[in-house]
């Protein structure tokens, strides 16, 4: 008996204690310190879960100190023992809404103003439904444009051998001076860009993509080299974001001292399925047509196809990213160029980290090697290439909407048809301004 009586002591006195803890976080509720009452009830939930007069004040508590997830939960608690109580009802729809989780939201401010609530509480409602209107809108429909301006110092602008002299096995290993425009040239360029991309929400599962971007580069002396482009795409998006196949077509031209140079065309596909908050899988494959419009070059077009695998992975809450992708393919040569059809196959991989708040860092290597089908008649000999890149660079957002973001770009191509080896290095400076 003794025992019994101590039990029950023991049990009024832990009772009265968390009552009286209740009180103090109410009355912290009422000064406006939610922070300091949620501090109280936190270490209390797992023994007082279920009553609802707690599952409600914790609820509160949370929401208004900035855990909007943990209040979901008691509210929860709350509605499946009393779903008309409108006052947890507003709450979990305000709890939601600071979440992002829009829909959910909606459908519970919609489930409080069918309960015919008080005028203040209508009003309180309709605000909230009107700015999830919008904001539903604004994903509905989205436009945003971006301008950029380059700098920059790059060792090979006509990504040429640096050997002046080549043997010609064909012609019993004469030896030719290549033209000067054929051999490695050093300049410092500037290069100015600007594109738009357009998506609108059709359906909910359902969306439709355009988009274009314009650059144009200038080196300093070797003006030979001086190039333009004009690419374009437009596709649709079907699924939901954790799992979403993507189609497109796509176009573009390019100029080369002021003259077109080539003409692409493409298809396109990609899906990506997310394993969980932190992984991400995806396949892809793309056909595209590159034409040659001069006579002399005409030759070199070809039809390439190209299908991969990739894999991302986000660590830190996104602070931190890696990623990698395989990918293989063939060139058609409709012309007959002189090494023939190409088959290849390569790696990416690639990282980036937030350094701070407004400053990324990101990281990418990538391998190809690729095998031609016929033999040169030049150099007797079948042409095979391995070509790997490196990129190297960060992004400093210095301001709103404004970025700087200096890269280095070093690029090797060793093949043994000596006229197409080559190194090369770019080093520039980039500030983009965008506009959502």
């Amino acid at each position: 008996m003794l025992i019994v009586a101590l039990w029950l002591c023991v049990s009024a006195t832990s009772a009265w204690a968390q009552q009286a803890d209740i009180a103090r976080a109410d009355a912290l509720m009422k000064q406006g310190n939610a922070a300091a009452a949620f501090a109280i009830l936190d270490p209390l939930e797992d023994k007082m879960a279920g009553d609802v007069n707690f599952d409600y004040l914790f609820g509160i508590s949370a929401l208004d100190s900035g855990k909007a997830d943990r209040a979901t939960i008691a509210f929860e608690r709350v509605l499946a023992v009393n779903p008309n109580n409108a006052g947890a009802r507003l709450d979990m729809a305000r709890a939601y809404f600071q979440l992002g989780d829009l829909e959910r939201a909606k459908n519970e401010f919609e489930t409080v103003r069918g309960q015919n609530p008080p005028p203040a509480v209508a009003q309180v409602v309709t605000t909230y439904l009107d700015t999830i209107e919008k904001a539903q809108a604004a994903k509905r429909r989205q436009l945003r444009f971006y301008v950029e301006g380059t700098v920059g110092r790059d060792s090979n602008v006509n990504n040429s051998t640096s050997q002046s002299q080549i043997g010609i096995p064909a012609l019993n290993n004469v030896v030719f001076t290549l033209n000067p425009s054929n051999v490695k040239l050093r300049d410092s360029f500037s290069s100015a860009a600007g594109g738009v991309d357009f998506l609108e929400q059709v359906r909910p599962n359902i969306a439709i993509f355009a988009g274009g971007d314009a650059r144009k580069r200038v080196n300093f002396t070797q003006d030979t080299f001086d190039n333009s482009s004009l690419d374009g795409r437009v596709g649709v998006l079907l699924g939901a974001a954790s799992n979403q196949l993507r189609l497109g077509t796509t176009g573009g031209r390019y100029t080369l001292d002021n003259t077109t140079n080539r003409k692409t065309s493409g298809v396109n596909g990609e899906w990506k399925y997310q394993l969980n908050p932190a992984n991400q899988v995806n396949l892809f494959s793309q056909y595209t047509r590159t034409r040659f419009l001069d006579a002399a070059t005409r030759v070199n077009s070809f039809n390439q196809s190209t299908s991969g695998v990739g894999w991302l992975r986000i660590f830190g809450d996104g602070k931190a990213a890696i990623f990698g992708t395989y990918f293989m393919g063939n060139e058609r040569d409709p012309e007959g160029r002189a090494d023939g059809a190409k088959n290849f196959d390569g790696v990416r991989i690639g990282g980036q980290y937030s350094l701070m708040q407004n400053i990324d860092l990101f990281a990418v290597a990538s391998a190809q090697a690729g095998k031609y089908e016929r033999q040169n008649a030049a150099f007797l000999t079948k042409r095979g290439d391995d070509q790997s890149d490196l990129v190297l660079g960060g992004t400093w957002r210095f301001a709103r909407d404004w970025s700087l973001r200096p890269q280095l770009v070093h690029s090797r191509n060793t093949s043994n048809i000596p006229i197409y080896a080559f190194k090369r290095t770019e080093v520039s400076f980039t500030v983009r301004r965008d506009f959502n």
